[in-house]
């Protein structure tokens, strides 16, 4: 089985997070970021995997440890549950229109971390969300 759990706890964040890569699209649990939580359920649905989350974080401060933290936890997730490769290809990509974007994924699994994010922002938060965290 192609699957994981990651525990992370730091002085920001406390997060318990299992990833079955063969699921069936269903996110259980929240980050309590609403932007955020719609954005993680759209993912696990869409790509057809299973994530459950438990999630504490100093939302009191802002969302960024708690986005930043449910991030590294995913990449870790999927490095446990993808150790074994085979049968999946290193590259991928996709186009896919969402609302009034249109978003472009490639992705390389071969463990080197790099990103290139080209977006532009018409205010500076989507609802309680601020989109500085994205970048």
């Amino acid at each position: 089985m192609r699957t994981a759990f990651i525990s992370r706890a730091t002085s920001e964040t406390q997060i318990e997070l299992s990833l079955d890569i063969d699921g069936t699209g269903v996110l259980a649990g929240q980050t309590h970021i609403g932007f955020f939580d719609h954005m993680l359920h759209a993912l696990v649905k869409h790509a057809g995997f299973d994530v459950t989350l438990s999630c504490t974080g100093d939302l009191h401060i802002d969302d960024h440890h708690t986005v930043e933290d449910v991030g590294i936890c995913l990449g870790r997730a999927f490095a446990e549950a993808m150790t074994d490769k085979t049968g999946i290809r290193r590259f991928g990509h996709a186009y896919v229109p969402l609302d009034e974007a249109l978003a472009r994924a490639v992705v390389d699994i071969s463990g080197r971390s790099y990103l290139a994010f080209d977006a532009e922002f018409s205010r500076s938060s989507i609802v309680a969300f601020g989109t500085e965290t994205t970048r």
